[in-house]
């Protein structure tokens, strides 16, 4: 009888465990802690400006880079600790990496975030896009990490879906949003470094945004998942094929998530973007399955050309069957800045409308944030 208890809960502890609440997520294992006692953290004054503090004594040179610098800065030591003040910085998520004689290091005392090899650090300065991307105190909602059969791939795929603070306890129906990731990122890109879930809780607590499931694909055909969750050691992925294979087989996403979820299974009801990579699937889906979704949205989009008479014939049938929201988006230093700007006047040429933010910024993380944060608030309305 006591091992059949042991065993009980257990299995209650398993279950628990299974899910992970939408502002904080289950993250991969990270790094060993090594020689806790060098690692001091980062420090946020009160005009904005960040002081990195690194404690080692027999370091000869520490530096710092992030995307709040050009280059990197060199810590000033003093009697074993060394630092460096940046100037009054934006209100932004930024990353930072930290380098001692040489070689890169994580620094075990503060944020951590991993982009698919490697784990970052990161500080948020509050204020109006800070806020958004923070954890607040707010109704949070939940991901769940699921897995779907892939007929087409012939393999079982991992997605991760946001279900809105209230959902377990209604019996309302909800509308989907479906966000792609870019090359060289996976199903987990979206929360842990585009705050997809904080932006989401914040925004549906504001009244700013309708409560919404948003489903996080991988949109690596090679792959059934981000690496740690399949196989046992990390695989490069094997990306780009994607623009062609993924899309083909987006319909098993739409039925595993309108099967398994309470949705709202009309073109209203379903909303789509994706940056880089996730802008051409984004792109591909929407045009390829014109009387699908009533909202698309493309960031830093890759592939979006509709030079082909066929290409084009499939955006005149998105224009006819009618649609609510064209979102692009794109940062004025991103390398694909005038191929969006390209795209925006063949539909232009073919009277398509469409809504066009530019930002500035590069093939970066800070402008799909943004285009994220201003596309939530339009969809559903």
């Amino acid at each position: 009888m006591k091992r059949k208890n042991i065993s009980t809960a257990l299995a209650m502890l398993l279950a628990a465990g299974s899910l992970a609440y939408a502002q904080e997520q289950q993250q991969p294992q990270r790094p060993a802690r090594q020689n806790p006692e060098v690692f001091t953290g980062v420090v946020i004054n009160g005009d904005n400006s960040v002081t990195f503090r690194y404690k080692n004594p027999k370091a000869v040179k520490v530096e710092v880079s992030g995307e709040f610098m050009e280059g990197s800065a060199q810590l000033v030591e003093k009697d074993g600790i060394w630092t460096y003040t940046t100037a009054p910085l934006a209100s932004e998520m930024y990353f930072y990496t930290l380098s001692v004689d040489g070689s890169p290091i994580v620094d075990m005392n503060y944020s951590m975030t991993k982009d698919i090899p490697r784990w970052m650090n990161y500080f948020i300065i509050s204020g109006e896009k800070g806020d958004i991307y923070s954890v607040q105190d707010v109704p949070h909602g939940t991901v769940s990490s699921r897995w779907y059969e892939s007929k087409m791939l012939q393999m079982r795929r991992r997605v991760n879906v946001y279900t809105p603070a209230g959902y377990e306890n209604s019996k309302k129906k909800y509308p989907v949003f479906y966000l792609l990731h870019g090359n060289a990122c996976d199903e987990n890109s979206w929360l842990d470094l585009g705050r997809a879930a904080q932006i989401l809780d914040n925004l549906i607590a504001q009244g700013k945004a309708e409560p919404m499931i948003v489903v996080m694909t991988n949109g690596n055909p090679a792959q059934q998942a981000a690496p740690a969750y399949f196989g046992d050691t990390y695989t490069n992925a094997n990306t780009m094929p994607g623009i062609a294979a993924f899309p083909d087989t987006f319909s098993e996403v739409i039925a595993f998530v309108e099967s398994n979820y309470r949705t709202i299974n009309k073109k209203e009801g379903r909303a789509i973007a994706g940056f880089s990579m996730g802008g051409g699937h984004a792109f591909t889906i929407s045009k390829d399955m014109p009387n699908t979704f009533d909202y698309v949205g493309l960031f830093s989009a890759a592939g979006s050309n509709i030079s082909r008479d066929e290409e084009k014939a499939k955006l005149l049938t998105m224009k006819k069957n009618g649609y609510k929201l064209y979102y692009i988006g794109c940062g004025t230093d991103d390398f694909l800045y005038r191929n969006v700007l390209a795209y925006n006047k063949q539909l232009d040429d073919i009277g398509f409308k469409y809504y066009y933010r530019e930002t500035s910024g590069g093939h970066t993380w800070g402008p799909w944030r943004i285009f994220l944060s201003e596309m939530v608030p339009m969809l559903f309305k």
